[in-house]
Parts: structure tokens; sequence; C-alpha cells
């Protein structure tokens, strides 16, 4: 993980709300929605919650268990709200958690938390967590307090025992499993991000075979005098001097420049049980005048000797390579001098089954209920369609024959034959897409190369045009693609332009080859003369992967959506624009 900062974090989750709360007329829909949602006008603050544990209950054979943990917020009727999930720690049962959990604090309102926590089965750890189905997992403990313990406890701390009720209607005896730490802080909000590439020479070789594969956690401490992880590079194998990627911290983590941050150096063990091979302590100030001396600090081993604490110097140093401040803007300061355009793409191939019939995906249900294809659509339209100022969607069909041609793997969904595929609103895309399965015979191969390249030059028309806007294009199938290579070069090519890739796979085909669309479940996409892609603008979802869980598939596609479109505007130096006038 060496990009730690937390800027785009304030960004993850997109900001909208429902048709049936927002009056969509003008380009202040999306703002004046996000704040009426969170009550300005209330007392609260944004708080942070940073998680640890000990002596959990081990569940694996070979190794320690997996821990991660899962917060929940409990409203008013009993229903719980998940707020978030840690990320997993491998071969641990004493984890402390580096992703922290926000909430609104409310001091009017009695804030009932609940921890659970999860040991995470090898086949299913990886970057989305989100996504995991808990039923999956092994259960560990919970536990349950308000929120108003943690902020009035002693230095905003609180603990308590990990418990399971026993599954027997003879007992309900509590079991101690562990014990869970929670500590809150008030979310300082900075957009001032500190880059820091951090470098080490001379250090200790702890392994046999080979040389230490070393990592660095950074840290600040608390005035109990414990520490919280807040940052860890990757691990660099078999290396005693290693450069690592830069890491980003935001000051709203750090909270003041001169404060101490622990920068300890480990060698990684499969275990979990690290060697700590030297630790320095410095502020960021500190690091920056490092930085500016081009000399190093040696680093230092803790050493008890009976009630004495010292410390053993070491010829190991650290130095900081770069360091460097910029102001990074949040998703919400683009918000309103930026229009983001909407646009979607359906799967109109035979696999899909006959529309006339009930076990098709395309069937359209006389009860009302919606189909996949018609859920996803709403879903996402709902959210992002308060940022499309004239809400003129286009809307494309592919791998289905239209009346009277051959099969088209982009056609326009509302029928003209134009170079126009736009359609006005959400109602008008539903109502296209019914339309078009009157007058469009299901075919195929399934190809996704041409509705991107259709996407990719709306968005380089408007690059060229000097617009100020951001195109999402969501892509709706049931199977797998044929022209594996010529989507990912079409991906490639999308990346340098303003537009961000949704995909929603529906039914029950196997879409683990469409995973390799996504950077985030696979490596780097490299187009057919060996480019990387500038960054990554794919989130895929299998519908039924979030079916039943307390994520909906809105959730799950638009979590990364923000901070894809801040990569392009700082990758593109392009700073917020005044808001732009009602149109």
């Amino acid at each position: 993980m060496g990009n730690c900062f937390s800027g785009d974090d304030q960004g993850k989750f997109a900001v909208g709300a429902t048709s049936s709360s927002a009056t969509a007329n003008g380009p202040n829909d999306a703002v004046d929605n996000f704040f009426i949602s969170r009550d300005r006008d209330r007392l609260f603050s944004q708080i942070e919650l940073s998680l640890s544990a000990t002596n959990l209950r081990d569940r694996d054979v070979l190794s320690k268990s997996d821990p991660m943990a899962v917060v929940y917020i409990k409203g008013n009727d009993g229903s719980l709200q998940e707020l978030g999930r840690t990320e997993v720690v491998l071969n641990s049962l004493n984890p402390q958690w580096i992703t922290k959990i926000k909430v609104t604090y409310c001091f009017e309102t009695v804030q009932t938390l609940l921890f659970h926590v999860y040991d995470v089965d090898t086949q299913f750890q990886g970057p989305e967590g989100k996504t995991l189905k808990l039923d999956d997992q092994q259960y560990l403990g919970e536990c349950t307090c308000k929120l108003s313990q943690i902020v009035t406890g002693s230095k905003h701390s609180w603990s308590a025992d990990l418990v399971t009720i026993a599954d027997s209607t003879e007992s309900t005896r509590a079991k101690k499993l562990g014990r869970l730490t929670v500590h809150a802080e008030e979310q300082l909000v900075s957009k001032t991000t500190a880059e820091l590439t951090f470098k080490c020479t001379d250090l200790e070789n702890k392994d046999f075979f080979s040389k230490s594969d070393c990592f660095l956690v950074i840290s600040k401490s608390l005035e109990t005098g414990a520490t919280i992880p807040i940052c860890r590079t990757e691990v660099l194998k078999n290396n005693l001097n290693p450069v690592w990627k830069p890491v980003f911290l935001n000051l709203s983590q750090v909270g003041d420049k001169d404060k101490p941050l622990i920068i300890e150096c480990f060698n990684f063990n499969s275990n979990g049980k690290h060697d700590l091979l030297g630790k320095s302590q410095k502020s960021l100030a500190e690091l920056e005048m490092l930085c500016s001396s081009k000399q190093g600090e040696n680093l230092f081993l803790p050493i008890n000797i009976g009630k004495d604490h010292k410390s053993k110097v070491l010829k190991s140093q650290l130095f900081v390579q770069n360091y460097s401040e910029s102001v990074h803007h949040t998703f919400v300061d683009y918000l309103g001098g930026c229009e983001m355009n909407f646009m979607v793409a359906i799967d109109f191939t035979a696999s899909n089954g006959n529309p006339r019939l009930p076990d098709s995906l395309h069937y359209f249900d006389h009860s009302g209920r919606l189909n996949e294809y018609q859920k996803a659509i709403q879903e996402v339209g709902n959210v992002l369609q308060f940022y499309d100022y004239d809400k003129q969607f286009p809307a494309w069909g592919f791998g289905g024959r239209p009346i009277d041609g051959p099969v088209s793997h982009c056609f326009n969904l509302n029928g003209s034959h134009e170079k126009n595929p736009t359609v006005s609103g959400i109602d008008g895309i539903m109502a296209a897409y019914r339309q078009a399965l009157s007058n469009v015979s299901l075919a195929g191969p399934t190809l996704f190369g041409p509705v991107i390249t259709s996407a990719a030059t709306v968005a380089s028309q408007s690059v060229a045009a000097n617009e100020d806007k951001y195109f999402v294009l969501l892509i709706i199938t049931d199977g797998v693609i044929t022209d594996h290579q010529e989507t990912i070069d079409a991906i490639v090519m999308a990346a340098d332009l303003p537009l961000s890739i949704l995909i929603v796979g529906v039914g029950g085909a196997d879409f683990k080859e469409m995973e390799m669309l996504d950077a985030d479940k696979g490596e780097k996409l490299h187009n057919s003369t060996g480019r990387v892609a500038s960054r990554d603008i794919v989130q895929f979802v299998p519908f039924r992967d979030v079916q039943g869980t307390d994520i909906s598939v809105v959730q799950s596609l638009l979590a990364e959506l923000p901070s894809q479109f801040l990569t392009y505007m700082r990758k593109n130096g392009i700073e917020p624009k005044p808001k732009l006038p009602i149109p």
C-alpha cells in the first residue's frame, strides 16, 4: 500500500439522492441533496474510528486467523447499516487495522454501534473486502457500545471483550473471544497532502537464504502513549537498501506538522511475526528538513533492561529522498463546476433468453417487478442523474440485430439511424430499452470494444471543445466478452480521457475473465502494443455477488468513481471551476 493518502477517501462514496428525495432542475441538485441528507443545520462532528484487537481466537490450522472488522450503526427501528470494513490483516491474533471507519457524531442522538470481527478465508482475500459475503467468513465475535461511550471515554478510547452467544436454547452464557479497542478522533479537514519517498540503507539481514523483505509502518502517538498506524508501504523483497514508492500523508491524518510520527521498518514474515529492523521518530517538519539536508537518520532499536527503557543506535539509516506538499481538492470541490454525463450500453445477445419467457434476463414482469437490467439502470441512474444537467443520456445496445439490418455491436437504443443516441432521463432509457426488445432480435457475440470506443469518442469530442465534463459509461451484460484484446485496447485508450466504465454482470455466467478488466482484481491493463493504462477506469460487479448483502449494486459500482474522477483531474492539472450557471 504505497499510496496511503486519504484525500481520495473523502470522495470515496458518490454523493447523490434517490429520485424520491430530489427536485432535479439545475446544477445545484447534487450539492443541495448532499447537504440536506446530512442535516447541515444540526450540531455534528465527523469522527474517525481506529480499531485494534488482542487475543483473537485462532481459527486457521496451519497459520493464524486473518481478521477483518465490520462496523454497523443501529437505526431507530433496530435495523443495521454498515458503516465500513477494515482491511484484512494476515496471520495475526493482535491486529492493528489501518483503515479508519468514518461516522457522523450527533450530540443529541443515541448512536449504537456494533462491531463484528471475522477470519477471512484465504480464497476471499483481496482488495475487494467491501463485497465479501460475510456468511462465507468465520465469525470470531462481536461487541457493541454507544458512540458517546467512545468519545467520552478516557483519551477517547473504549475497550470491550468480544463475545458470542452459544447457539443453544439451554444456554446464553457469553464466551470471551478476545478484546476490541476503539479510538475516536475528530476528523480534521485539510486539503494539504505531503508526498514522501523513503529510503533505508544497511538494514539488518534477518533471512537465512535471502535478504530481508522490508516495509515501513508510519504511526502517530496518542495522548495515552499508544500508537495508531496511519500508513504502510509495500514490501520490497530481498533488499537491504530499499527505496519505496512514494507515500501520501494528508495533514488530517497527521494532525500537525510538528507532531512526532513513529516510522518503523520491518522484515516481512508470512506467519505474521514481522521482525523490527529499526525505528525513528520524526515529525513531518523534521522529515522535510531531513530531505533538504540530504542526510540520513540512524535507526534505533528499543532495549528493555529491567525497568530501564534504552535504545540501541544502529548503522542502518533512514533517508527522505523527496518531500513535497500540494493541495489535493476533494470530489465535492468539483461539484457544480464540472458536469458528469451518464451513458448506458445494454447486452442484446441471445444468451439472455427469449424476452417473452419468464426465465429470460430481459423479461418484463407484468407485476412491475424489475429485471436485473432495469434494476441496474435505475439504481445507478438515480444517483448519477443529479450530476448530468440536461439529463440527455446516450444509450446503446450491442450484440443484437435491429430490424432489416445486420448484427450490430453498437446501435442506438432509441432506434434512430442518425448519430444521436440520446434519450431523455432515466424513464427515457427504460422506455427505449423496452421498445428496443420489440424491434431488435437477440444475436451475438458479446463485444465491448465498439461501445467503449463510441463512449470514448463522445468524451474526446468534449475535451476538444474544452468542456468541463466527465463521462460515466454503464455496461450491463450477461456473458463473457469474446473481443478481449480489442476491449483492453479500447480501455487503455479511454483511460486518457474523462471517462469511467461501470460493468454489471447479470445472470449466472462465470465472470472470472471479466474481472481482469478491473485493475483492482488483476494486473494493470496492457494494450496490443504493450502500453499500460494510465489509470484504472473500470469497476466490475456481478449482480449476484451483492444480492443478499448489506452492500447495494450502486454502492459497489460507484465506490471508486470519485477517486477515478480525481485521478483524472490531478493527472491533467485540472483545478475546480466556479459553479456552472443553471441552464
